[in-house]
């Protein structure tokens, strides 16, 4: 194959997982702010003996994509790498807090059912992270459906000669697919 076919074949490949993944986000209204989305991107290097696609989204889309185990239950991810609870988290901010602000942005306000007053989103936010954190989120797969998808529709001389394995390489990419 020549690494002008080579060049072809991979960013039809890279595209086609970054319109999907993308779209996914959209149609499922996983979009929020816009920062996941507008961070996946591809970048390929192809040569005739080798390749390199990377593929790049935010470090919270692997979340999202391969779900999150909870620290009382893992019935909604229990095939997940993750878990709440392990005390690893990164972020600034805390869970929370960051419900509360989606919450607000996506202008939601409960109804306290005992006094019939609107909750504040800082109680919502809390509510919504004790669910999140207790129950754990469950996999969204917006990224690992088009990948597999875009592999099975690679040439098979192309799959052959690099000696492709679809879930090696869905692994290391997922573990790499963590924002540059």
């Amino acid at each position: 194959m020549e690494t002008k076919e080579l060049h072809k074949h991979l960013s039809k490949f890279g595209r086609d997982v970054v319109k999907v993944s993308k779209s996914n986000l959209t149609r499922k209204g996983m979009k929020d702010s816009g920062a996941l989305y507008n961070s996946i991107r591809y970048e390929l290097d192809a040569s005739p003996n080798s390749f390199n696609l990377g593929l790049f989204m935010e470090d919270h889309g692997r979340y999202l994509d391969e779900g999150v185990r909870g620290a009382k239950s893992s019935s909604r991810a229990p095939n997940s790498p993750f878990r709440f609870g392990t005390g690893t988290s990164k972020g600034s901010k805390s869970m929370a807090s960051i419900m509360a602000d989606w919450a607000k942005r996506k202008g939601l306000q409960w109804k306290d059912k005992d006094t019939g007053r609107f909750m504040s989103h800082a109680s919502m936010g809390f509510l919504i992270a004790r669910s999140k954190y207790n129950k754990g989120v469950a996999p969204s797969l917006f990224f690992t459906k088009p990948f597999e998808a875009a592999f099975k529709r690679l040439p098979d001389e192309l799959v052959e000669r690099f000696a492709l394995d679809v879930e090696k390489m869905l692994k290391h990419t997922l573990k790499d697919t963590l924002k540059k």
